[in-house]
């Protein structure tokens, strides 16, 4: 229940579907009047200053029924769950009465890219806001219909209901209207001490397919007469398709056609494991030219640092008002890094009557339907991406490749839905990679041992070539009149891409920050969950242990000394009082206690990682014992999404930080497989993570879903630091690089005891 919240309206149109109002035109008309110009209109909430049309988000139909409309796509955030339990609340609904589409070129608003931890913080405040107008405007017709005062109404269980006991349904209140209503700046939230549907651990209402072995994804898709498809990718980058003998191919058992189109090269068959029988022949029969260069990855830290680069001075300060007297310097590297996707990019399209329908698991399906339609030389208008949840995304993966792979088979199959899917080799090899990363970082300590200068430089590529152009995807690249490679650019700050967090949330006197954006990509590269706040929190993270160790402070403590942020103070005190950290402890042999703390983008979500790792010092293999973290995602909705979304970015980062780099050699990508590839295994999954939420009632949603990655992989270096005494700085921290550090830590032992020994028996 909740009372009214009146909305300035000049009409109600009859018409048939939902309710119609536009704005007070009063402003306008005073103006065109001679009267005194209104003030400025205040921005509107979340994607409505995109979107302001309510039906865009919300829908009632006249039998009663109630849909929510997203433009972000689900990809196992959870918020599917979450905007249901927003539009619930906000509408006095039962949860179980909504139904929540998502993004749809055809019915959905355009919301861009399903990235950056928006989701919430931009369609969930949509929402929010458009559910809270909406019901405004029921009650407010429902004051009409009863010839009662609204602010006597009052609405329950989707019905106004007056004083006197007499209801009005929704779908009666809007049976004879169409609902097209213009949103206004502010709505008359609920009071979140009355909340019933938001804050409660809704269960979520994608997992149930999920663990049953039910359709959950696009992979599971299947249509009436659908054909199977595979591509047979060139063998390394800039690869030529001089010769191809496709005659035996094409009468192999169950194949339906064989597409060449440059060095696009495709089977359909009837089933899929004909496709994929027939791929393998077709790959054998296919002669290729190969031309890449790669550079040599076991310098791809040189590498960086020497190509041709553009940089900037993206942060300084300068107060002197402290010296520094003792100064210290690293530098950090990340390698190339796969998405890792368990399932392989999968697409299904269909062209009938001259329109393409394509159902994809891409992030962006406004953007991917422009590059698809120009790659297929068709109007945007005739082509209709509809998301489907793919298994395993975590940002720019081959999904929108596979999208654009499908469309052009679907072409050459007019009518007949053709179901495309890469195979692991192929998403291993072909995927545009998370970006390698170098950072370089020097700071001085003051007499009292806090940070009295600050540097930090950072090397990195572009962190996002998703598609909007043709030119974004392979297919279009690969094709007889292919599609240029749009230039790479940097992603503007606040948000930033590879110099995303590097500006430090710490309060320095002295501070100089520098990123060294490189045009030049290696590799095939784009958006990689987090971006380069992954690998800029580990490296600030990591040198802040550093110099606390060099100061002799206490990690936390040292981290408090220079954070003015409250709200980011009480997380880093939640985090530490839940770890059970104490000054000066120790932990048992071969464990090692490890501490971070970041918030996302400097302006998302705030998150404090502390870990207990074990060491193997005879294998040199570390393993994340447990992990306690706290997060501030401002105002919660559902806190068991929360905790997923936390507890998903500790394994993750976990496995990235321990596992994952991307190999090659000078042609061609080498790690194209699990074997090849690494990832963390169920036998290396900690013991425990507890997650400790901070709840801000009636504060903005803040982005979470990318707020642990850094934080983890920090929290985990430090942790290992402290158990084996030695401190490592390139990524990944694999079981290699620790035993190496161990047995050069013993052979220095060695040394010292044996010169200790001469030494004795000279002086004897």
């Amino acid at each position: 229940m909740n009372g009214p919240a009146v909305l300035d309206r000049r009409s109600v149109l009859a018409g048939g579907g939902a309710l119609i109002v536009s704005f007070s035109l009063a402003g306008a008309l005073a103006q065109q009047h001679g009267g005194p110009a209104a003030a400025p209109a205040p921005s509107l909430p979340g994607s409505l200053k995109k979107s302001p049309y309510l039906d865009s988000w919300i829908r009632i139909d006249a039998d009663g029924s109630m849909t929510v409309f997203t433009g972000k796509a689900e990809l196992g955030q959870g918020f599917k769950t979450a905007f249901q339990q927003i539009a619930a609340e906000e509408l006095d609904v039962p949860f179980a009465s909504l139904k929540v589409v998502t993004a749809d070129t055809a019915r959905t608003a355009n919301e861009g890219y399903t990235a950056g931890s928006h989701s919430m913080q931009d369609s969930g405040t949509a929402v929010q806001n458009a559910a809270a107008q909406a019901r405004a405007l029921l009650i407010g017709e429902a004051a009409k219909r009863f010839n009662l005062p609204a602010e006597g109404l009052r609405t329950e269980n989707g019905a106004v209901i007056a004083p006197d006991g007499r209801r009005l349904d929704y779908g009666e209140l809007v049976a004879t209207d169409v609902l097209h209503v213009q949103a206004q700046p502010r709505s008359q939230l609920k009071d979140p001490a009355i909340f019933k549907v938001m804050g409660q651990a809704v269960p979520r209402v994608d997992i149930p397919a999920k663990v049953t072995g039910g359709a959950a994804y696009v992979q599971d898709m299947r249509l009436p007469g659908m054909a199977h498809a595979r591509v047979v990718r060139p063998p390394s980058y800039g690869a030529q398709l001089v010769e191809c003998d496709t005659a035996a191919v094409e009468k192999m058992p169950g194949v339906v056609k064989v597409i060449r189109d440059g060095n696009f090269l495709v089977v359909v068959a009837a089933k899929e494991f004909q496709s994929i029988k027939a791929m393998h022949a077709l790959a054998d029969r296919a002669k290729w030219q190969e031309s890449a260069h790669l550079p040599k990855q076991d310098d791809i830290a040189s590498v960086l640092k020497t190509l041709p680069s553009q940089d900037s001075v993206i942060f300084q300060r300068s107060e002197p008002l402290s010296v520094g007297e003792r100064t210290l310097e690293a530098t950090y590297t990340r390698p190339y890094q796969s998405h890792g996707s368990v399932g392989p990019s999968c697409a299904v399209a269909q062209l009938m009557d001259g329109k393409m329908t394509v159902w994809t698991h891409t992030q962006g399906v406004f953007p991917d339907r422009q590059a698809i339609a120009q790659t297929l030389r068709m109007p945007p208008e005739d082509v209709r991406l509809i998301h489907i949840e793919g298994s395993g995304c975590y940002g720019h993966n081959g999904a929108d490749d596979a999208a654009a792979d499908a469309a052009l088979i679907a072409r050459a199959m007019a009518g007949a839905p053709v179901r495309l899917q890469w195979m692991r080799e192929q998403e291993h090899a072909w995927e545009p990679y998370g970006p390698a990363m170098v950072t370089k970082l020097k700071a001085s300590l003051d007499a009292s041992g806090k940070i009295a200068d600050w540097n930090f430089e950072v090397w990195s590529n572009t962190h996002s070539m998703r598609p909007g152009g043709a030119g974004c995807l392979l297919a279009a690249q690969h094709m007889a009149q292919p599609f240029p490679v749009p230039p790479a650019k940097p992603l503007p700050l606040p948000e930033g891409g590879g110099d995303r967090n590097a500006i430090p949330i710490y309060t320095f006197h002295n501070a100089h920050v520098v990123h060294h954006f490189i045009p030049d990509m290696p590799l095939r590269i784009s958006a990689m969950r987090a971006l380069g706040a992954y690998h800029n929190v580990f490296s600030i993270e990591s040198f802040m242990d550093e110099l606390a160790d060099v100061a002799g402070t206490d990690p936390v403590e040292f981290r408090l000394k220079h954070l003015d942020d409250l709200r980011g103070r009480e997380v880093i005190v939640k985090a530490a009082d839940a770890f059970g950290w104490h000054k000066g402890q120790n932990a048992p042999r071969d464990r090692g206690y490890g501490f971070a703390f970041a918030r996302y983008k400097n302006l998302a979500a705030y998150c404090a990682v502390a870990s207990e790792v074990e060491i193997d010092r005879e294998t040199g293999r570390a393993r994340l014992v447990r992990a306690v973290a706290a997060v501030d995602s401002g105002q919660v909705v559902n806190p068991d999404g929360l905790i997923n979304q936390i507890e998903g970015a500790i394994v993750q980062s976990t496995s990235w930080t321990l596992y994952e780099s991307v190999s090659f050699d000078d042609k061609r990508i080498t790690s194209i497989d699990w074997q090849t590839y690494p990832i963390l295994r169920f036998d290396a999954v900690p013991d425990r993570i507890d997650v400790h939420i901070i709840n801000r009632p009636g504060q903005p949603f803040l982005g979470s879903g990318e707020t642990g990655q850094g934080p983890a992989a920090a929290s985990l270096a430090n942790a290992i630091a402290q158990a084996t005494g030695k401190r490592l700085r390139n990524l990944p921290l694999t079981r290699k690089r620790i035993k190496d550090a161990i047995d050069a830590d013993a052979a220095a032992f060695a040394i010292l005891r044996a010169q200790a020994k001469t030494c004795h028996i000279d002086t004897i």
